[in-house]
């Protein structure tokens, strides 16, 4: 037997009506999804009367009435309406004036709008200015940097447990530092006044004075003798330089130069030194070069003591050591007359 079956029942179900209020949301989300924060700067733009514009001029209401009836703050109103002036200034947009209740306009693509408007109060400000373009020049969002700047217990606390941010931190302070004549003496103090600090500073500048001995003999081809003469490096002794440099500049910028500077530094002295000896006049000239350096300094050394009042603090001890100086002087002077003679 053929039952039979009526098509009402196995048609879909017909839709229900579409609401009016679902058709609106809609609208209006695709709206702001094309345009972003445009859509909500225009509602303004053509909502508020501009500054110096009296009420009887226009149909339009000022920021205060305008932010009562959307229930926000006069402030969150006046961030759109300075975004909009901005950017008509640059001739994004109409003018003010050019705009009247419930007109459209075309709009800028969403992503434009971050240019123009900052979600902070800050950002109008001389400092907050700087942070804006400092951000743009970065390639990012002004939001973000001025979000930062106005939490510096939150960038202390991403300092003090990422790795990552302390390095970006220690570059930006860097490149700060370099225009910052303040700035560089508050760090000076802050170094000197932390003694693990200051431990670090004096290596990592041995490590560098170091490196400047070698970068010295590779670079110009001269070195300098234990006894402070400057004199043409020999050919082997200018390529091990290189090499040592080589090897030094291939290093990451976090890695530790120290055990490679030092490495480099005492081979390089031990060269220099090898090399004087080798040569007889520079061995000469080296010595000669010694014994007049010890002599200034010797003789320095006298010129600067004084008898003024010795009468109240002589001791015997100094008299004896005076002698034998004196002694030692007699001894020098029979041996520089004999050795001209």
């Amino acid at each position: 037997m053929t039952l039979a079956i009526d098509p009402a029942e196995t048609s879909e179900p017909s839709p229900a009506p579409l609401s009016d209020l679902v058709a609106r949301d809609a609208r209006e989300f695709g709206v702001y999804a094309r345009t972003g924060g445009w859509a909500f700067g225009l509602m303004v733009a053509r909502s508020v009367r501009p500054g110096g514009q009296g009420a009887q001029e226009t149909a339009k209401v000022s920021a205060k009435e305008f932010a009562e009836l959307a229930g926000c703050s006069p402030e969150r109103v006046m961030r759109y309406y300075k975004a909009w002036d901005r950017a008509a200034d640059d001739g994004m947009v109409p003018h003010f004036e050019a705009l009247a209740p419930g007109q459209d306009v075309e709009l800028p693509d969403a992503d434009v709008w971050l240019r123009y408007y900052v979600s902070r109060d800050s950002a109008t400000s001389e400092r907050g200015t700087a942070i804006a373009e400092a951000a743009e020049a970065e390639g990012i969002r002004p939001t973000k940097a001025l979000e930062v700047a106005e939490n510096p217990t939150a960038l202390r606390a991403a300092i003090l447990a990422d790795p990552s941010t302390a390095r970006a931190a220690r570059r930006a302070l860097l490149d700060r530092v370099r225009e910052d004549p303040e700035l560089q003496a508050e760090l000076a103090r802050d170094v000197v006044r932390t003694d693990d600090l200051k431990k670090a500073v004096a290596s990592e500048s041995r490590s560098a004075d170091r490196i400047g001995y070698v970068r010295q003999i590779a670079e110009s081809g001269q070195v300098r003798t234990p006894a402070g003469q400057t004199i043409d490096a020999p050919a082997d002794l200018r390529q091990e330089a290189e090499r040592h440099l080589s090897l030094i500049d291939e290093l990451e910028d976090d890695e530790d130069t120290g055990d490679w500077a030092t490495e480099a530094y005492d081979t390089m002295k031990s060269l220099v030194a090898e090399a004087v000896e080798a040569d007889p006049e520079l061995r000469v000239q080296e010595r000669r070069t010694k014994f007049y350096s010890s002599l200034q300094k010797a003789t320095k050394a006298f010129e600067e003591l004084t008898f003024d009042d010795v009468q109240d603090f002589v001791e015997d001890d100094m008299v004896q050591r005076l002698e034998e100086l004196q002694q030692a002087i007699t001894g020098c002077l029979t041996a520089l007359r004999g050795a001209k003679g």
